[in-house]
C-alpha cells in the first residue's frame, strides 16, 4: 500500500520527517519498505491560461496559441493537443525548464512559427499515463503559480508493507493510529458528521446470509452532476497511493477506502429491480464483473442481488450490467463487512484480485460502514451536487469483544524488562484499547477493528512493540546451557550435504506445493489436492522431490545451463488411509556431462554408474555402502532399462534411475536426466566402526569366472560369496563381465577376485582351494552357476 505523507500528517503530525516515520513504524512491525518523492523533478513549469487559439498556417495538426502566464505577459506556444481551447488552464513550461524524463525546453522554430515554451500533457509530466490531450487544470488555479504547488505541493510516499494480521492498518487512519500512539498524540479525524437526507428514498436490505455477511448498509444519491470532474487534489492522492481515476463516484470510493479502510461500492439506481438481497449463489448462476470476464458461480460464493439477478460478488467484485456510466445520475452506495473467512478462497477460485478483497480478506473493523457512508456523501456533494438519502443500516448478530486479562507478570516474563504501569496504560488506550487496571493485572477488550488480538501474548506483543524492542537491553540468558546427548551412531544431515557438494551438487530448496498433473506422471498416481492453491501449478502437496527438482531443471536449461548436479532435503506427504505420513528424503539430479569442461579428461555424459557412485559416496559415511543393494524394477517415471529399486540391510531405502524418454519428449528435454530419491532416515543411522588388529600373515589371491542367469545382480553374487566365507575375512570385487560367443543366450560371465587372509596362521593353498570350492558350491546351489572353462 502507497501513502502520501502530506495526506497522513492531516491526521496525525508529528515533529519527524518521512525518514523518522518510517523508521519509528518499522521498528513498530509496521514495514515501510520504501520512502520516494511524490512528484517528479518538474522545473519551471507553472499555470496558464490559454487566451487564444489559430491554426498553424503550415501545418493541419499544429494550433499557434496565445498563452498568459502572468499579468501582463502572454507567450506564443505551438501545440498539437487536440483538447486545446480557449480559457483553458493548462501546465506551461518556460524557456529552461525541465521535464521529468530529462528533456529541456527552449524557444524554437516549429514550421516556421516560433514557440516560447511547451504545453504538456499529463504522461509528459510525469503524474499520469494519459496522453491523449493536454492535462486541464482547475479553473480556479491561479495563472503563473508553479504547478507543483497546484498539484498539492513537495510530498514523500511511503510504501507500508503490511503482515496478513494486521488488516487495521491498510488505511490512512490505521497508520495514523500507529503514528499517534508511537509519538504519543491526538488523532484529527475528517469530518464524517452525519449528512441530512433531502429525500426519504431507501432500498429494502434482506440478509439472506447473515454470517457471510454481518452487517450492509447502503444509501441512494439522486441527481447528481453528469459534468462532475474529480477534483485535482483528489484525482492527485488517489495517483500517489497507485490508483487511476476511472469515474468520480468510483474515485470517491476509492478514496474513502483509503482513508478509513472501508471498501465500497456504487451502483447505478436505474439497473437495480426491487431491494438489495444479500444470499449464496445459487447453482448455475454466472455474472460478468468489472473485469470483463463472465464467471459461474459456485454455491458457497456470497453475492448481491436484487429481486432478478446477481449484482456482484460481496466483498470482492461488483458486475458490468449495474456499475456506474458517465450518464448515470442516480446511485446506490454501498459499504457492508464480510468477515475474511467468506472472502480468501473464493476470490483464488473466481481468480480476481482487488483492493476491496485484499482488505476483506485480512479484517475490515465491522461498526465503521456508516461512518465511510457519511463520508463518501459529503465528498460527492462538495462536487457533484446530488440529493442524498436516509442510510439504511442492516445488521446481524453482534459478537462482542471478548474481554482478556494482561498479567505485569507475565509481560516482565515474555519481555525480560519492567514496563511502567503507566506505560502500558497509555499504550494500550492510545492503540484503541478499553483497559482496565486492577491490582497486577488489566482487564482489556480489543478494539473492533483489531482481528489480531486473541489472547494474552497478543496484547504483550503490543506493549513491546510499541515500548520500542530497540530499547530492551542485551542481557546474557540467566539459565544454565545444557547439551542435549547426540547418540554416536547418528550422521548429522550436515554431513550428507557435505558429501554431495564436494562431488559438485548444489543444494536447491523448492515449494512443498507441486504442480498436480507433472506429479502424477512422476509418481504414477494422485497426491494429496490443495483444497485453495495459490497458482495453477501448485495444486498438490509433493509426495517426492522430483517434480521440484525437475522443474529447477527446466528453469536453469531455458537458460543455458546444460551440466546440472542439484539436490534437496525435504518433507514428502503420502496420502495412507485417511491419514497423511510425512517423511524427510533425500533426492537428487544430474544431467549434462560428468565433468566440468577442461583439458585434462575427456568429455562424456554423466550415465547410471556415476549416479550410483554418488549414491554410495553417502552410506559410506554412515559405513554402509556394502549394505546397498540394487534391484531392477519399474517406476512410471524411469527408463524402463535404467530404473532400480534401492535396498540397505533388506529395507526399503527408494530409487534410482534415468527419466523415462517418453517424460523427456512431454517436457522438452532434449539431454539424458538421471536421479535418485532415499529415505532420509537409513542414511542417517550409522555404523560404529570396531578396531581389530591387522593380520600378520600373508594373503591369497583367487580368481574365479562363474556364468548366471543375466538378471542376476551383482550385489545378490557379492553377499552369497560373503556369507559362503564367513566369519571368514575376505575381499571380493568384480573385475569382469563378459556376453557373447562361449556363452549361452541370456546368460553372462561374471570374474570375481577373491582375496583370502587368516588372522591367526598362514593361510595354505589347500585352504584357500576349499574356501574357492565351497564358494562355488553355494552359487551353483543358490543361482544355479556353473564354472566358465
Amino acid at each position: 500500500m502507497k501513502l502520501s505523507e502530506q495526506w497522513l500528517r492531516e491526521f496525525v503530525n508529528p515533529r519527524a520527517t518521512a525518514g523518522e516515520l518510517a523508521e519509528r513504524l518499522t521498528l513498530a512491525g509496521i514495514e515501510i519498505s520504501s520512502v520516494t518523492d511524490a512528484l517528479p523533478a518538474i522545473d519551471k513549469v507553472v499555470v496558464g491560461e490559454v487566451l487564444k487559439v489559430a491554426r498553424h498556417p503550415q501545418a493541419g495538426k499544429l494550433s499557434i496559441c496565445d498563452v498568459r502566464i502572468s499579468a501582463g505577459k502572454q507567450l506564443q506556444i505551438v501545440c498539437g493537443a487536440p483538447n486545446v481551447r480557449t480559457g483553458m488552464k493548462v501546465a506551461v513550461v518556460l524557456h529552461g525548464g525541465r521535464l521529468p524524463d530529462g528533456t529541456e525546453v527552449h524557444v524554437s522554430q516549429l514550421r516556421g512559427v516560433e514557440s516560447q515554451g511547451m504545453l504538456c500533457s499529463a504522461r509528459e509530466l510525469g503524474i499520469a499515463d494519459d496522453h491523449s490531450g493536454l492535462v486541464e487544470l482547475p479553473v480556479d488555479s491561479a495563472v503563473g503559480k508553479p504547478l507543483v504547488q497546484v498539484l498539492g505541493g513537495a510530498d514523500k510516499v511511503l510504501e507500508v508493507e503490511i503482515t496478513p494480521n494486521r488488516g487495521d492498518c491498510l488505511s490512512v487512519l490505521g497508520i495514523a493510529r500507529e503514528l499517534g500512539t508511537l509519538f504519543d498524540l491526538d488523532l484529527n479525524l475528517p469530518q464524517c458528521a452525519p449528512v441530512k437526507p433531502t429525500i426519504k428514498d431507501t432500498l429494502p436490505v434482506n440478509l439472506a446470509a447473515p454470517e457471510a455477511c454481518p452487517v450492509f448498509a447502503g444509501r441512494i444519491i439522486r441527481g447528481l452532476r453528469t459534468d462532475a470532474v474529480t477534483p485535482l487534489w483528489m484525482r492527485e492522492r488517489l495517483r500517489r497511493a497507485g490508483l487511476r481515476c476511472v469515474h468520480p463516484v468510483v474515485d470517491v470510493t476509492q478514496y474513502v477506502m483509503l482513508e478509513l479502510g472501508q471498501p465500497m461500492h456504487a451502483y447505478d439506481l436505474k439497473q437495480l429491480s426491487g431491494g438489495i438481497v444479500v444470499r449464496m449463489a445459487r447453482a448455475g448462476e454466472s455474472l460478468q464483473l468489472l473485469d470483463g470476464n463472465t464467471h459461474t458461480l459456485e454455491p458457497d460464493m456470497l453475492v448481491i442481488a436484487d429481486s432478478k439477478r446477481p449484482l456482484g460478488v460481496g466483498g470482492i467484485m461488483g458486475g458490468t450490467a449495474s456499475s456506474v456510466q458517465v450518464d448515470t445520475r442516480d446511485i446506490y452506495l454501498e459499504a457492508a463487512f464480510f468477515p475474511p473467512q467468506t472472502i480468501s478462497s473464493r476470490e483464488r477460485k473466481l481468480g480476481v484480485q482487488t483492493d476491496a478483497a485484499y482488505r476483506f480478506a485480512r479484517g475490515v473493523d465491522p461498526t465503521g460502514q456508516t461512518r465511510a457512508l457519511e463520508r463518501a456523501t459529503r465528498l460527492l456533494l462538495d462536487f457533484a451536487n446530488g440529493e442524498p438519502g436516509p442510510v439504511n443500516r442492516v445488521a446481524g448478530r453482534k459478537n462482542a469483544a471478548a474481554k482478556l486479562v494482561l498479567r505485569q507478570l507475565k509481560l516482565r516474563q515474555l519481555l525480560g524488562i519492567r514496563v511502567p504501569e503507566r506505560e502500558v496504560g497509555r499504550i494500550l488506550s492510545r492503540l484503541g484499547f478499553r483497559t482496565r487496571k486492577r491490582a497486577h493485572t488489566w482487564e482489556v477488550r480489543a478494539p473492533s477493528y483489531r482481528f489480531d488480538i486473541e489472547r494474552e501474548e497478543d496484547l504483550v506483543e503490543e506493549v513491546g512493540r510499541v515500548f520500542g524492542y530497540d530499547r530492551i537491553p542485551a542481557i546474557a540468558y540467566p539459565s544454565t546451557q545444557r547439551m542435549l546427548p547426540l547418540p554416536e551412531q547418528q550422521l548429522p544431515l550436515a554431513r550428507l550435504r557435505d558429501i554431495l557438494t564436494g562431488r559438485g551438487y548444489q543444494e536447491v530448496i523448492t515449494y512443498s506445493f507441486v504442480d498436480g498433473p507433472l506429479q502424477q506422471r512422476l509418481t504414477g498416481g494422485p497426491g494429496i489436492a490443495l483444497a485453495n492453491p495459490i497458482t495453477t501449478d501448485m495444486t498438490e502437496m509433493r509426495c517426492s522431490l522430483w517434480p521440484g527438482l525437475i522443474q529447477t531443471l527446466r528453469y536453469n536449461l531455458n537458460r543455458q545451463q546444460k551440466r546440472m548436479r542439484i539436490f534437496e532435503c525435504g518433507m514428502s506427504f503420502i496420502p495412507q488411509h485417511d491419514e497423511i505420513t510425512q517423511e524427510n528424503i533425500l533426492s537428487g539430479l544430474i544431467t549434462g556431462s560428468q565433468y566440468p569442461a577442461q583439458w585434462g579428461l575427456p568429455q562424456r555424459v554423466a550415465d547410471l554408474a556415476d549416479l550410483r557412485g554418488d549414491v554410495e559416496a553417502l552410506l559410506v559415511a554412515s559405513g554402509a555402502a556394502e549394505r546397498l543393494e540394487a534391484s531392477a524394477a519399474p517406476h512410471p517415471a524411469l527408463h524402463p532399462g535404467q530404473s532400480a529399486k534401492l535396498y540397505l540391510n533388506g529395507v526399503d531405502l527408494g530409487w534410482m534411475g534415468a527419466l523415462h524418454p517418453i517424460l523427456l519428449r512431454e517436457m522438452t528435454l532434449d539431454q539424458p536426466v538421471l536421479l535418485f530419491e532415499l529415505r532420509l532416515e537409513p542414511l542417517l543411522h550409522g555404523r560404529l566402526p570396531k578396531l581389530a588388529p591387522i593380520s600378520p600373515f600373508p594373503s591369497l589371491s583367487r580368481d574365479l569366472a562363474v556364468v548366471v542367469d543375466e538378471r542376476v545382480p551383482a550385489a545378490t553374487i557379492l553377499g552369497l560369496v560373503r556369507e559362503a566365507v564367513a566369519p571368514q575375512p575376505i575381499e571380493v570385487y568384480i573385475f569382469d563381465i563378459y556376453h557373447g560367443p562361449g556363452i549361452d543366450s541370456g546368460r553372462k560371465s561374471v570374474a570375481l577376485s577373491l582375496i583370502l587372509q587368516d588372522s591367526s596362521r598362514t593361510l595354505t593353498d589347500e585352504a584357500a582351494d576349499a574356501t574357492v570350492k565351497h564358494v562355488v558350491r553355494q552359487l551353483q546351489d543358490k543361482l544355479g552357476a556353473t564354472i566358465r572353462d
